[in-house]
Order: structure tokens, then C-alpha cells, then sequence
């Protein structure tokens, strides 16, 4: 019976459809510049983006921002058992529903916007792993938006990290498109020039890698930028294995002066008055050399960066409360007061 099924739903193929251009014209579609939006209509390039998830046989997948549906269609055709679309524009889901009326029972459509949407309960529970297994048959998919694409990124590593939301059902995997330049920083190596925050956050969570880059005039509008494909896998065991809100404000802070050497930005996880001493004793506890630039630093550096400075905010509860900027702020709103103060005197 199931062997019947699987036979059914790898032979499945979409009915005769207008086109995607086609479907732009009939619901009068137009990318918004202020959503960043461009449409992808070249359907060899949106079958590689699906070949590049891997197989999809029987596989559950969520498109995340599926627009006018051009990727939406090889999905579609890879032979999956159930599609979930989510798309945050209203004008998009007549066409949608379109597909999913050529697609009976495989198709769901949820109208939101996928920053705020909790993706966590949305497909059955036996398609649940352990963490240690293999990947579960379940994917996440998209032709990203660049206003979306880092915070969500960053989002769903904090997931990772934490093993909830979509990442509850195991180790998903992602296969995701980017402006060519935050591609390029996903996977950048130590000493690359590409080398940021972003690459750490990817790397000590996934393996990830760059399938192939789109030019940006196969997209219309044709943005500025190419677009590169990201497939992400998350790992068994991550390469830092600290809380992800500490992890990032290592990372954070350490590329907070990516052209200097490294010593200036772990200064600042420290409040002024033993900035100089606890950065000096954090790097040498770590073994890393304070005259290396972020950029040199690797995904084994930033372990031992974590571990170092978990163990000291252990030892001073407050030191991981401490915010650099928002002494910065107050520092400059005091400045400011001053300055004010010395003018109204001069006025009486």
C-alpha cells in the first residue's frame, strides 16, 4: 500500500498551466521595490534551485515567500508529498491558489509574514528525528527577499542553536537564495576578505554550501547584484557549544572592528574601568594572538573565545548584562546634557 503511494506520488506532474509570465499578466503582478522583490522566470534556473535541496521524493517542504509561484512549480513536480507555502504579499495568493487547485491535497497556503510566523507545528509528528539521525524528509526552501534574508538567517540559526521552531522535527535543511555578497560571507573561510560575523554564525551551527550564482538579469526587475544558493545542514554537534545569545555577542563584538586587530573588539564586552585587564586576560586564556584581525580568526578561535568568556561571566554575573553601545549612548547623552548646561548658563 505505501509502495502504491510512493509510486503515485513520485509520478505526479502539474496539468498544462499559463506561464509564469503569464500569470504576472493576468493578476497584474509588479515586484515592489520596497519589499525587495524580483521575480525569477527562468524555469531552468528555478529547477536547479530545487535540484540543489537535494531529493525531495515524498518530502514535506515549507517555500517561504513563493510569490508569483516560479519555484513553487518544480517543487511541485519533484514528487513531494505535501507543500507549504508561505507568503507575507496578499497579492500573490490568487495565483497560489491557482497551483494549489492543480495540486490537490498537496498544497497549504498561509498568508504571513515569515520574520513573525511561528513555523514549528505545521507538519505531522512522525516526521520528527532525533537530533543525532539522519535529516528528516522535510524542507525549507526560498528565493529570499535581501531585506528578509539576514535577520531571518539569523533567526532560524537561533533555532538551530536551540533546537526549536521548524527545527524541533530535527536537523532541516535549508536551501535558500542571498545577494551574492551575504552568500559569499555565509561560507567565507579564516583569512578570506568575505570573512564576518555572518560566516561564524553559519559555520559552528551548519554545513554550507554555495551551489551555483544566479546573474542578476535573469530576475526582473534585474537588481544590481547577483544571487547566490545557499544549502545549509545543520551539524550533530555544534562547533561552539555555548547559549546562541552568547556566541552572538562574541562574534558580534569582535567584528565591531573587522579592519583592527582583535584585542579592540573583545574590549568592549567589558565595562571601562577593567576593559584593558579582563580582554588581555580573555585572550590569553583562549590562546589567541591579540594582534590577528577578525577576519583571521577561526570557527576554533571564537570556541575558545566563548568558552573563556562563559566562564567569566560565571564568575560576575552582571558582565554578561554589559552593553558597549548602550554605554556609548548614555556617555553621549551626558556629553550632550553638559554641553546644553554650559549654553543656558552663558545665556543667564
Amino acid at each position: 500500500m505505501a509502495a502504491s503511494r510512493s509510486r503515485q506520488v513520485a509520478a505526479f506532474r502539474l496539468p498544462p498551466l499559463p506561464t509564469i509570465g503569464e500569470i504576472i499578466k493576468l493578476f497584474k503582478l509588479r515586484a515592489l521595490k520596497k519589499l525587495s522583490q524580483n521575480f525569477l522566470l527562468d524555469l531552468r534556473l528555478t529547477d536547479k534551485i530545487v535540484r540543489s535541496a537535494g531529493s525531495l521524493k515524498d518530502a514535506y517542504v515549507c517555500e517561504v515567500g513563493p510569490g508569483p509561484g516560479a519555484i513553487t512549480r518544480p517543487i511541485l513536480n519533484a514528487g513531494i508529498a505535501e507543500l507549504l507555502l508561505i507568503e507575507k504579499d496578499p497579492r500573490f495568493i490568487p495565483g497560489l491558489q491557482m497551483l494549489s487547485e492543480a495540486a490537490p491535497g498537496k498544497v497549504r497556503i498561509v498568508h504571513g509574514d515569515i520574520l513573525t510566523y511561528k513555523l514549528g507545528k505545521d507538519f505531522p509528528q512522525h516526521l520528527k528525528k532525533k537530533w543525532e539521525d539522519d535529516p528528516p524528509n522535510l524542507h525549507i526552501i526560498g528565493n529570499l527577499p535581501f531585506s528578509v534574508s539576514t535577520p531571518l538567517i539569523i533567526k532560524w540559526f537561533e533555532n538551530i542553536a536551540e533546537r526549536n521552531g521548524p527545527f524541533s522535527y530535527g536537523r532541516i535543511q535549508m536551501t535558500l537564495t542571498f545577494q551574492k555578497e551575504v552568500g559569499e560571507r555565509l561560507t567565507a573561510c579564516s583569512g578570506s576578505r568575505q570573512r564576518s560575523r555572518l560566516s561564524i554564525m553559519s559555520q559552528y551551527l551548519c554545513t554550507v554550501h554555495n551551489c551555483f550564482t544566479i546573474p542578476g538579469q535573469a530576475f526582473v526587475p534585474k537588481p544590481k547584484v547577483d544571487v547566490s544558493v545557499i544549502h545549509f545542514t545543520p551539524l550533530v554537534q555544534p562547533k561552539i557549544q555555548q547559549p546562541f545569545k552568547l556566541v552572538e555577542k562574541v562574534v558580534q563584538s569582535v567584528f565591531q572592528f573587522r579592519r583592527k586587530h582583535c584585542h579592540q573588539g573583545i574590549r568592549i564586552l567589558f565595562p571601562e574601568a577593567e576593559r584593558l585587564k579582563k580582554a588581555e586576560q580573555m585572550l590569553m586564556l583562549a590562546d589567541v594572538d591579540p594582534t590577528l584581525r577578525p577576519t583571521d580568526l577561526s570557527i576554533f578561535h571564537f570556541k575558545n573565545l566563548c568558552d573563556v568568556y562563559r566562564k567569566m561571566c560565571d564568575e560576575d554575573p552582571k558582565l554578561f548584562a554589559y552593553n558597549f553601545r548602550e554605554e556609548l549612548r548614555k556617555k553621549k547623552m551626558k556629553n550632550s546634557s553638559t554641553q546644553e548646561g554650559t549654553e543656558d548658563d552663558r545665556l543667564l
